[in-house]
């Protein structure tokens, strides 16, 4: 079976196609995105109009590079992001995998981007065993519980109550006059800096606060009074430091409550996926943490872990092994579907 995703939530239009061995393991055969990042770059942000028609002018030229990759003529299936995201962005994936799936007259599936961002990491390390899953993002923090990838809902532990973990990298980012998107800036900023000379709150973490839930404007807030206590003063801002601090805090935060949620739970697996997983502290404390509570970290490579096609067609993929049947061609958008919800059914 050969499965074929695309994706086109955000600012990343993605097709990939994999090749469905059997028992939870999948063969890479083709990963095609092209990216709208720089277009946005000087608006500091996403922009949903710009994002969406980039990605009018992407997708045909992507899925040919795909198909040609692959070495096909067709998939088998097509699989699509059908939300979260934004509106405008999914419109332009969603319309073109129905016309792909008519014109081969092959199914047609409506799959959930924050699932795809779990499976993906079967690509790289096999069958997923139950596990917690903790899905960092510019858009998304949550801590997810897996049991029985693409047979069983997924089920979200705790979620940030305010900003994303990546939103907060990107307006710290901008802050500090680092530029977007701020994930990747703010960590080779940090590597200069000392994580220990500027301390920043860890929110959500005192003995009243829920478990598993997140909070992260209070600690964007902190930066931005030390940066203006010390512009005040006619002090400079230690930029390294102050960018080694917060990514500190960040860290910190996401990995103890990953390893609680998996200790919480019974499992002995933790699966790191999304965007913002690709900063570096983030996976070294991750290693120490697991390792130290006897936890199997597994971590796709930071290509699979930003917006592409194959994280589709990989949840796709399990899904249809596991007996879902095809979305109906008339299904909508959903830019707020919830993650229990992996495929939209007919």
């Amino acid at each position: 079976m050969i499965v074929m995703g695309i994706e086109s939530s955000c600012d990343e239009t993605g097709v990939g196609i994999v090749r469905w061995v059997g028992d939870g393991t999948l063969e890479l055969l083709a990963d095609e995105v092209a990216s709208s990042v720089d277009e946005h770059a000087r608006f500091g942000g996403v922009v949903p109009e710009i994002a969406s028609r980039a990605h009018l002018e992407a997708i045909v030229p992507t899925m040919r590079r795909a198909l040609a990759a692959a070495g096909i003529a067709k998939p088998d299936a097509v699989c699509v992001t059908i939300g979260p995201g934004l509106a405008g962005a999914l419109l332009v994936g969603v319309a073109a995998a129905k016309a792909y799936a008519a014109a081969w007259d092959v199914p047609f599936y409506a799959i959930n981007h924050l699932g795809g961002h779990v499976a993906v990491d079967t690509i790289e390390h096999g069958p997923m065993p139950p596990c917690v899953a903790l899905l960092v993002s510019g858009g998304h923090t949550h801590l997810l519980h897996v049991e029985d990838l693409g047979r069983t809902p997924i089920v979200e532990l705790g979620t940030t109550v305010d900003d994303a973990a990546g939103e907060a990298f990107d307006k710290v980012a901008r802050l500090l006059g680092l530029g977007f998107p701020g994930g990747p800036a703010l960590d080779r900023a940090a590597q200069d800096g000392d994580r220990t000379a500027v301390v920043f709150p860890r929110g959500m973490t005192g003995p009243r606060d829920t478990r598993h839930d997140f909070s992260f404007s209070g600690l964007k807030t902190a930066v931005a009074r030390f940066v203006e206590a010390r512009e005040r003063a006619g002090e400079p801002v230690p930029l390294a430091d102050v960018a080694a601090g917060f990514q500190e805090s960040v860290a910190d935060v996401l990995t103890m409550k990953a390893v609680r949620a998996a200790q919480d739970v019974g499992v002995d697996t933790l699966v790191l996926g999304g965007g913002a997983t690709a900063n570096s502290r983030l996976r070294e404390l991750a290693e120490e943490r697991c390792a130290a509570a006897g936890i199997t970290l597994r971590v796709p490579r930071p290509r699979l872990c930003t917006d592409n096609g194959v994280m589709i067609a990989a949840l796709g993929a399990h899904l249809i092994a596991g007996g879902a049947q095809p979305s109906a061609l008339t299904v909508g958008t959903d830019p707020g579907l919830p993650v229990e919800i992996a495929q939209v059914p007919a």
